[in-house]
Formats: structure tokens, sequence, C-alpha cells
């Protein structure tokens, strides 16, 4: 404290002393008139630093406090990015992962189908198979009963054709009330038992 009130004595008592020299004395000197100039300089500088000393030191201490402060919150913030940066990056290698599993999973199941299919496929065809099996089948039923049929009406008119050749009217009478005879017979017996 005894230091600012002594600077601030030779502060108001310098320029007073200077005013008091003459400018004569100055010149009788001989360049004094620059001394005299840089001890206005000094004087005045030095006022000015012991005036601005405490709120230049203030600003410039509220100037490094905030510079530290972003400091710290650009550290901070680096440090959350960076931590941002590798969890995305393990997200990604996770969604990677769970990607390569998705494609193995659909070709497992892709071939899964494939074999269902191709099951299916040859359960169809040996159905198919067995429904044109009996078709072909009963077909050839029906032709074979059909040509039986055919060959018996082919082979009764062929024998009437021949019985009609071979028979006359008269002998075709006596046929008929012959098998009349054996018909009233067979009555008889099945009526009678």
């Amino acid at each position: 404290m005894a230091d600012k009130k002594t600077a601030w004595a030779v502060l108001l008592l310098v320029p007073l002393f200077l005013c008091l020299t003459t400018e004569e004395g100055a010149e009788a000197a001989g360049g004094s008139g620059l001394l005299g100039k840089v001890i206005n300089f000094i004087l005045l500088f030095g006022g000015l630093v012991i005036v601005l000393r405490k709120p230049l030191r203030e600003f410039l201490r509220k100037r490094t406090e905030t510079i530290r402060a972003l400091m710290k919150d650009a550290q901070t913030a680096r440090l959350e990015a960076e931590a941002k940066l590798d969890e995305a990056g393990r997200k990604i290698a996770a969604l990677e992962d769970e990607v390569v599993r998705m494609k193995k999973n659909a070709e497992a199941e892709g071939l899964k189908d494939k074999e269902r299919i191709r099951a299916l496929a040859a359960k169809e065809e040996s159905r198919i198979r067995s429904f044109a099996e009996q078709e072909i089948d009963l077909q050839l039923k029906a032709g074979i009963q059909e040509l039986k049929e055919y060959t018996a009406e082919l082979a009764a008119s062929l024998a009437e054709a021949r019985i009609k050749d071979k028979i006359t009217a008269k002998e075709q009478s006596a046929l008929i009330d012959k098998s009349i005879d054996k018909l009233a017979e067979l009555h008889e017996k099945s009526s009678s038992g």
C-alpha cells in the first residue's frame, strides 16, 4: 500500500517539477528537452500502468478463466464426442454382425424351403403318377369291358346268323317247346321242394 502512495506522489510531483523548469534552462542544458520528453513519456506510461494495472489484471484474469473454462468444455465435449463415436462404432459392428447373422439365417431358411419344396414336388409327382396309373388302369379295364361286350354282341349276332342259317322254323319251334318244358319241370321241382 505504501508503494502505491509513493508512486502517486511521484506521479504528481514530477509533472509539477517539470513545469517549474523553464524553457531557457532546458536550452542551456543542451538537449534536456529530449530528457524532459522521455521523463514525460515514462511518467505518462507509468501512470497509465499504475491506473490501469488493476483493471487490466482483472480483465486478463477473467479472460484466462474464460479461456480455461472454454478449453475444459471443449475437452469435455471432445471426450463425449469420442465416447459417442466409440458407441456408434460398436453399434455399427453389432449391426454388421446382425446383418451377417440374418443373411446366414435367410440362407438356411432358403435351403430348408428349397428342400421342403423339393419334397412336396416329389410327393405331388408321385401322387400324379399314381393318379395317372389308376386312370390308365380304369380306361384299360373300361376298354377291355367294351371290347368284351362288343365281342359278345358280335359273337351273339354271328351265332344267331349261323343258327338261322342252320335251323329251320320247325326245328326252332321244337327247341322253344323243349325249353319251355324244361322250365316248367324246374319250376315244379322248386315249388314242391
